[in-house]
């Protein structure tokens, strides 16, 4: 069998693993989950009619401010469930299963690759349940064509590979589950410091550089711009600048530590 069948097939398995174990314990994805719904419906019904009076700078519209948040939720949703694959791989690599693929005769990247792959589908389902609640009450994206919707997919899954490496490492540098839980903590934070919520430009003047330059900022406005029709501009680029950027950064990081860890 050729070194890449066998990469194949034993990424496929390590897949499954992956997807099993997910499956058998869904209380850390469902509690991952509920917290951008729950700002969804937050934000929406109790602080909606105030945000969007102050967004457009006229009268209170709910419906406008649903739009406005959605596709920030969408990529918070791909932040706090990639939380779940950091606290997957410190397990594997803290209760001894890792050392016990180490003496088997598989593809020494396979077990990070099934954990990438299986954290990105796990995004991909996350995010359309989000997308189905927003749509539930109100979301609406009538202007976008099929190539711009096929973007926005795309864009979804860059990202959600990218912070995915980034939470491996996160994963495989971390001592036990809670510290890497805590270490994965900037995947839901910067979302919060973002443009997801307020528009850059109404928050402070030495912060908006912050908001506007981090990785999630490009990634929302790049997907309201394909989604609702608004301008895109220079974040288009900055987006998969930073999507590529991590996922590189993400993938040398893991593959290294995993391939030097004594555990």
């Amino acid at each position: 069998m050729s070194t890449l069948s066998l990469a194949v097939r034993d990424s496929n398995t390590m897949l499954r693993r992956n997807l099993l174990h997910a499956r058998r314990y869904p209380s850390l994805t469902l509690n991952l989950l509920l917290t951008p719904v729950m700002l969804l419906l937050l934000f929406v019904y109790i602080f909606g009619d105030v945000m969007s009076a102050g967004i457009g700078g006229g009268g209170a519209d709910r419906s406008a401010y649903i739009a406005y948040i959605v596709p920030g939720l969408l990529l918070m949703t791909i932040g706090s469930t990639t939380i779940g694959t950091a606290v997957s791989v410190s397990n594997d690599m803290t209760e001894g299963i890792i050392a016990r693929f180490r003496t088997m005769a598989i593809h020494r990247g396979s077990v990070l690759i099934g954990h990438v792959v299986g954290s990105v589908l796990q995004c991909v389902m996350s995010v359309v349940l989000v997308g189905a609640v927003g749509v539930a009450i109100g979301f609406r994206s009538t202007d976008a064509t099929a190539l711009e919707w096929l973007a926005a997919f795309g864009l979804l899954v860059l990202f959600a590979m990218a912070l995915t490496w980034v939470a491996v490492g996160m994963g495989l540098i971390s001592p036990n589950a809670e510290a890497a839980s805590n270490n994965a903590l900037p995947m839901i934070l910067l979302p919060l410091l973002s443009s997801a919520f307020i528009p850059v430009d109404t928050m402070p003047g030495w912060f908006q550089p912050i908001a506007e330059y981090q990785p999630f900022t490009p990634a929302i406005e790049t997907l309201r711009g394909l989604l609702l029709g608004s301008e895109i501009g220079h974040n288009g680029w900055l987006a998969v600048s930073w999507c590529l950027g991590l996922a590189v950064l993400g993938y040398f990081w893991s593959a290294s530590k995993f391939n030097s860890d004594p555990k």
